[in-house]
């Protein structure tokens, strides 16, 4: 897979057209009486959720090479994850109809259909429980080396909900009995509540895989210029190892890029003076590359920088100077690389990551955030397909009490 080769970002609003089918098709065979409909409902939603997963899987290729580092990755990614579940239970549900002698009619199909949210997040407790344990061990770890901060608990904050989540479904998630009204009522709830979860967690995987993709990649050498962005000096020897390994790292792809091609590259050390540190970060990874051999001529000191989005800013205005066409990557940490690339494509920039070695505690903390950001950045885009999803769920609980 090669990143930034599609000039045409991706669109899935053929989803929201085929969904739209599939709702009036289904209550339609529904309405019908008898049962010779139950087959052709069935086959139906599966080749719905099918259709589905073909698209989502498809743009999600497509925007990795329009562009890495959106949040369209992940929400391709979880989303596709979220249908897949709902299309591997819907099969489980018909094998094990068909395999009845008996009959099947259309309330037990439409039950099988809008349990399976349900039942697929009791399957995968045996994993949401062990991964809440991580998230709030990895935030306790974090806290140890990096201090208190609000943003070092999204973990610990993750991980009870979740849990709480599954407990919720767990203790409710038994067919009530009641009247009519109690039973659809009780049904609908835990439609939405099941629905959330699942999106939610799927969603939530989806940005973990986006970050790793990011993470790992690995840039053609065929670059002019690679940014090392830089990293608080004011945290003492853990932000000193952090910067060695950002700057090693780009040391080693310049070596292979040498070695390939025997194209030379210029290095932009990104990082301004905190009020604490005693020389900027740009200063103290310029020495840092002389030292290991890196001709001074081969490396632009951008020391004006005070977050990451300012690296890309001001890195921008140095390119501009040496190469406005020239082929950029930046380095970073491996739990930075995917937010990294957001900011580098705020700023028009087409660079692409590397991602140095990196302590296994910051990389879940990282992800929740950009899990958050996914959440808060493209809150209408998520409302409406979630409360699709969420429509079309209370459709078959109201079919499978009515019918």
């Amino acid at each position: 897979m090669t990143f930034f080769t599609r000039d045409k970002k991706p669109t899935i609003w053929n989803v929201a057209a085929l969904s739209t089918v599939a709702v009036i098709a289904v209550t339609v065979l529904a309405a019908l009486p008898g049962n010779e409909q139950v087959l052709s409902i069935s086959l139906i939603m599966g080749a719905y959720y099918a259709c589905v997963c073909v698209m989502l899987v498809t743009a999600f290729f497509r925007q990795l090479q329009y562009d890495p580092y959106s949040y369209n990755v992940i929400y391709y990614l979880g989303f596709f994850l979220f249908v897949f579940s709902l299309l591997a239970y819907l099969v489980l549900s018909m094998t094990r109809v068909l395999s009845v002698p008996a009959e099947p009619n259309i309330k037990y199909i439409l039950t099988a259909m809008t349990d399976s949210a349900r039942n697929f997040l009791s399957l995968i407790a045996v994993y949401i429980i062990p991964f809440s344990v991580v998230l709030a061990v990895s935030n306790l770890f974090l806290i140890y080396h990096e201090g208190f901060r609000a943003e070092n608990i999204l973990g610990i904050l993750l991980g009870l909900f979740l849990i709480a989540g599954l407990v919720y479904i767990r203790r409710h998630g038994q067919h009530p009995s009641g009247t009519l009204e109690q039973l659809t009522y009780s049904e609908i709830t835990m439609s939405l509540v099941t629905s959330f979860y699942l999106y939610f967690e799927c969603m939530m995987l989806g940005s973990f895989a986006a970050g790793l993709i990011a993470a790992f990649y690995e840039p053609k050498p065929d670059k002019d210029i690679v940014i090392i962005l830089g990293y608080s000096l004011r945290e003492g020897e853990n932000a000193v190892s952090v910067l060695r390994k950002r700057v090693d790292r780009a040391i080693a792809f310049r070596k292979k890029q040498l070695a390939e091609t025997g194209r030379d590259l210029i290095y932009i050390t990104s990082g301004g003076k905190g009020t604490e540190e005693a020389a900027s970060e740009s200063r103290w990874m310029r020495d840092y590359l002389v030292a290991r051999g890196i001709p001074d001529s081969r490396i632009v000191e951008e020391d004006q920088s005070t977050t990451t989005h300012e690296n890309m800013i001001f890195s921008k205005e140095k390119i501009r100077d040496i190469n406005p066409e020239a082929r950029v990557a930046f380095c970073t940490s491996r739990y930075h690389v995917f937010r990294s690339g957001m900011y580098a494509r705020e700023e028009n920039m087409q660079a692409v990551g590397m991602g140095s070695k990196t302590k296994w505690y910051f990389w879940p903390n990282a992800a929740v955030r950009e899990f958050a950001g996914l959440l808060f950045e493209h809150r209408l885009k998520q409302a409406v397909i979630l409360v699709g999803m969420i429509v079309l769920n209370l459709v078959l609980v109201v079919l499978a009490y009515t019918a």
